[in-house]
């Protein structure tokens, strides 16, 4: 882990799609939100690149699932297949209920917004980054899948993310586990009669899908520095681990 949390910035970004593409969070060490955007990648990267100490959580593998070349990948990380056709991290994700996406072995094989993951994970190495852990390293990142990483929160399976209904749930439960964001519970002090017969619905505050997931892979990743015993690290090192929140977790505890 980071040898200390002082003045450590706590980034989550998902490059899930949109326009633009990435979206953002970043936490202190007291969960106030530092900042939450969306951008393209050199807008990410700017940002990153301005952290002196940083624990970037990212909802995205950092490679195909297996590459030729048998030497470790820039980032870090060996590329050997998984025997089952699936990343040992992701198959132990599935065996607990909980969703999460599948890296093709191939890089041609992968969806445009895990390719975009893949330049990201390159692009924080050049930028001096490391994968988790390395403690004498100031700048780390790991995985986290956001939608395995709220249902771990919840403990059970979650409604659709890109539904209103899916939106305040989440939002709810990043709230209740202490994030200094908004408070999703507004939308209703919001409604009148009047902007309701007109559809004037306050749904700027309720965040959007990315925004949720990079808020999550932020808190994960405060988790793992100040709350170790109570996050779930899946895989092994030589084919990528994913970390995950304990359910029920929160900053008051």
């Amino acid at each position: 882990m980071l040898t200390s949390t002082t003045a450590c910035t706590y980034l989550g970004i998902d490059p899930g799609g949109g326009r633009p593409p990435f979206a953002y969070a970043a936490l202190d060490a007291d969960l106030h939100l530092l900042a939450l955007g969306k951008g393209r990648l050199a807008d990410v990267l700017a940002f990153a690149a301005g952290q002196g100490r940083a624990l970037v959580a990212i909802n995205a593998p950092p490679q195909p699932a297996a590459v030729l070349d048998p030497q470790p990948s820039l980032t870090g990380m060996s590329a050997s297949p998984a025997p089952t056709g699936q990343r040992p991290a992701e198959r132990q994700v599935r065996e607990r209920g909980w969703p999460i996406y599948r890296t093709p072995p191939r890089l041609d094989e992968a969806p445009p917004w895990m390719r975009r993951g893949f330049a990201l994970y390159q692009r924080l190495y050049d930028l001096g980054y490391h994968p988790y852990p390395q403690p004498e390293a100031a700048r780390q990142w790991l995985e986290v899948p956001a939608e395995a990483a709220f249902t771990a929160l919840l403990g059970q399976p979650l409604l659709p993310a890109h539904h209103l209904e899916g939106r305040w749930q989440r939002q709810i439960l990043l709230a209740d586990a202490g994030l200094g964001i908004q408070d999703p519970m507004r939308f209703f002090e919001e409604i009148t009669r009047h902007r309701l017969r007109r559809g004037q619905l306050p749904l700027h505050l309720i965040y959007a899908p990315g925004e949720l997931n990079a808020l999550v892979a932020a808190f994960t990743a405060w988790l793992i520095a100040h709350h170790p015993d109570r996050v779930l690290i899946l895989g092994d090192p030589e084919s990528g681990q994913v970390v995950l929140p304990q359910g029920g977790v929160s900053a008051a505890d």
